[in-house]
């Protein structure tokens, strides 16, 4: 017998073997479903520890409640009473295009079209509060009253299937629009777990530099997006005097869960799709075995970080080619943003941009006053404001780059005890990450086309890859601009110009190589603890 007759005969039995398997499973599965689906567990007294917390006993009782059948850690396209319903993304409407369905719940199990899970990294919490008995698996949200008190509205690229691919264009109208579809059985539903991935509402934020700004002058108190503050009181309700309160910012903000179409991504990142699922199985641990074995499932819920929109002034101008639109994507520094480390410019730009944003809102940016004093026939010098127009900052969960805060406290050390000059900034990170940058701004743009973005008129940011992933993606970009000089922490100095030897976008003097020597960052102070 030949070599070939050898391989043939064994790839014969090893086809036998899995269709065995295959029917074995089909046969297993029919039997689950016709079980009964599980009631909810019943409830289980708390316990106290000795630190406080208060966890539930785990008996074998209530793990068979919560979970009945056989452990299930994959299905296949063929599988017996696995039909998922409908999604064809792009779609001109959300019921062409169908609901996105993750859930593995006995009701929507046979049905589901995605994979992963609702609320990213928060998925592993809503796990643990199941385990713990805090939580019921067959809960089902409540999302009366919860709708959007703005409006969002609906342009051509929520169903171009390759302007939006990392987020669901109609996330935050959900339950609204595939209401039937979430409704219960008994109430004339299809009782499927569908969920919303973005929500939106209204809010009022207060920072000390918004504050600095209207005492300069630079931000006025206009009543509509600029609000004085509530007077500040004592412990016992009294008013304190001669203390000004400061203001507070008028905002419409949504936060976005990632929902990833795979097609759609491969070929942002011009890779295979089959290369990028076998990536995220690989290097999740194995976590999603459904990427290899559900080819027909072509949406990912990844288990990662969101965005969250600021909407400063009226979300409706950003759709009138009249009013300015002033724009910062900023990608998250917990160490800056939070805590005011001065390692980075990351804080003093974001909070510059927000006042951007604000005197765009107002119609006070200087190119607003200028052209609402040039279309004045008499007296334009009165002027102090032109028409109003809108400011949006969109803010990623992508902290370090991409590589985490551990990686970057890693290489915050290794650039500490090396000297830290800008010549060496990026290889530093290549030492301990080995890339410079995960961050990848591909699918950065998908948000601004779901909001209705067409052009920019400012962009605050000196990013080139944020830059290239905006305008390739077909929006305008009318003007940059860098952080003013003054705004630049001494110690962070280090990373500017290393940015900006590197390509980054600035209208001031450009950095070479060899001048990056000549910049150096504080050395670690010795500090009693």
């Amino acid at each position: 017998m030949s070599t070939t007759q050898v391989d043939t005969a064994v790839l014969g039995q090893i086809l036998a073997q899995l269709e065995s398997l295959q029917m074995t499973q089909q046969a297993m599965q029919v039997k689950l479903n016709n079980l009964s689906t599980p009631s909810s567990p019943p409830p289980v007294e708390a316990k106290t520890l000795p630190n406080g917390n208060t966890t539930t006993p785990t008996n074998p009782t209530r793990e068979k409640s919560l979970y009945p059948g056989r452990v299930l850690l994959t299905t296949y396209p063929s599988q017996h009473s696995i039909t998922p319903y409908p999604l064809k993304w792009g779609a001109s409407t959300p019921l062409l295009r169908g609901p996105i369905i993750c859930s593995r719940l006995p009701s929507s199990l046979p049905f589901r079209n995605a994979l992963g899970a609702h609320s990213g990294s928060y998925s592993i919490y809503r796990a643990l509060s199941i385990a713990m008995g805090t939580l019921d698996p067959n809960y089902k949200p409540e999302y009366g009253m919860t709708e959007p008190p703005v409006e969002i509205r609906e342009n051509p690229a929520w169903y171009d299937a390759k302007k939006i691919v990392s987020m669901d264009p109609w996330g935050h109208l959900v339950p609204s629009v595939f209401e039937r579809e979430g409704r219960d059985k008994e109430k004339g539903g299809l009782g499927l777990d569908i969920r919303p991935s973005i929500s939106v509402t209204k809010a009022h934020i207060k920072l000390k530099e918004i504050d600095e700004a209207v005492k300069r002058g630079e931000i006025v108190i206009d009543g509509k997006i600029v609000l004085g503050s509530e007077p500040l009181r004592r412990e016992d309700g009294s008013l304190v005097e001669g203390i000004d309160a400061g203001v507070e910012v008028n905002v419409s903000k949504a936060a976005v869960d990632p929902i990833w179409y795979l097609p759609g991504v491969a070929e942002r990142f011009g890779i295979a799709e089959s290369l990028l699922r076998r990536a995220l199985f690989e290097d999740t641990g194995g976590m999603y075995p459904e990427l290899i074995t559900r080819p027909d499932i072509n949406v990912f819920l990844p288990p990662i970080g969101g965005l969250t929109v600021y909407i400063f002034g009226n979300p409706a101008h950003i759709h009138d080619p009249s009013r300015m639109i002033t724009v910062r994507v900023h990608d998250e520094c917990n160490g800056s943003d939070v805590f005011g480390s001065d390692i980075c410019t990351c804080k003093p730009y974001l909070t510059y941009a927000m006042e951007e944003c604000i005197r765009t809102a107002q119609g006070r940016h200087p190119d607003q006053i200028t052209a609402a004093r040039q279309a004045s026939p008499t007296n334009p010098s009165s002027i102090e404001h032109g028409e109003p127009g809108v400011g949006v900052v969109v803010y990623f969960r992508k902290e370090g780059r991409a590589l985490g805060e551990v990686t970057k406290y890693l290489v915050y050390n290794l650039r500490k005890r090396t000297g830290d000059s800008a010549s060496s900034y990026f290889r530093s990170t290549e030492l301990v990450a080995g890339v410079k940058d995960m961050r990848f701004q591909a699918l950065m743009p998908d948000v601004l086309h779901w909001l209705g973005i067409s052009r920019i008129d400012n962009m605050v940011s000196m990013s080139d890859m944020k830059y290239d992933a905006i305008v390739g993606s077909g929006i305008e970009i009318r003007k940059r601009y860098d952080i003013p000089s003054y705004l630049i922490p001494p110690d962070s100095r280090v990373e500017i110009d290393a940015k900006i030897a590197s390509g980054y976008f600035t209208k001031g003097k450009k950095v070479t190589q060899e001048e990056l020597k000549n910049t150096v960052g504080r050395a670690w102070e010795e500090v009693e603890h």
